[in-house]
């Protein structure tokens, strides 16, 4: 390559042009990819829970088809877990709650795709930098002992250089990656926790738990208290037609 940019890097590099490349363009895909999806997945996608949470009070046969003809058409991946549990409602909760745990472990395999290779670039470029710093050092030992006279600064300026600069670019990789690495980790397990709880919602919706959508929103204690008493109900109703 006769790419001035190249040369540039390659004069400053060394050896370790192509692997400290290589690894900050993995880094920038890893990174470009997963804030896609912190986009796609952002809570304006599922607008459709805040009307139903507004609006539905039980769960009629009208309402199930309504809500899964909409989500039909949804991408993120409350709308899919939520299509998911509506199309298997006829099943009964305990059902629904194994094939949503099911689906929710793939899911956050997916929100946490790449995660490790990112750490790994995190890891890796540090080393080259300081093997670049051991390969800096030789060439400048090596150029001393063929040097017959004094030693001068521009016997020192080439190997000291590709010591420095290989170290300051493994850093320069190494810290977004590793952050960027725990702040997506850290993003994907919150997303995972609200998807959740929205599907355990709608699976107490789906059995006719009055307000069951308002169960944990910050809509006011008393919204909430009447909401699990309901919850407790509708256990006592099953464990007496049960005992029946």
């Amino acid at each position: 390559m006769s790419h001035p940019l190249y040369q540039t890097l390659n004069e400053q590099l060394g050896y370790l042009t192509w692997p400290l490349l290589i690894c900050a363009f993995i880094t920038l895909m890893i990174t470009l990819e997963r804030f896609a999806l912190i986009l796609f997945e952002l809570p304006k996608r599922d607008i459709w829970l805040a009307k139903l949470r507004q609006d539905a009070a039980t769960a009629t046969p009208e309402q199930c088809q309504t809500l899964l003809t909409h989500l039909s058409t949804g991408n993120s991946m409350l709308a899919k877990g939520s299509y998911l549990l509506l199309t298997y409602r006829e099943q009964n909760r305990h059902m629904r709650e194994e094939i949503i745990n099911l689906w929710l472990i793939k899911q956050k395999g997916k929100l946490q795709s790449g995660l490790k290779v990112l750490q790994v670039m995190g890891l890796i470029t540090p080393l080259l930098g300081l093997l670049g710093t051991v390969l800096g050092l030789i060439e400048m030992f090596n150029q001393l002992g063929v040097s017959q006279g004094p030693v001068t600064p521009s016997q020192l300026a080439s190997g000291l250089g590709l010591a420095m600069n290989t170290t300051a670019a493994g850093l320069i990789i190494a810290v977004p990656a590793i952050t960027l690495a725990h702040l997506f980790s850290l993003w994907a397990d919150q997303r995972c926790s609200n998807i959740a709880h929205s599907l355990n919602q709608l699976n107490l919706w789906l059995e006719g738990c009055d307000q069951a959508m308002n169960i944990g929103q910050d809509s006011g204690s008393k919204q909430q208290k009447v909401a699990l008493k309901n919850v407790n109900e509708s256990n006592r109703n099953s464990t007496e037609s049960l005992a029946l």
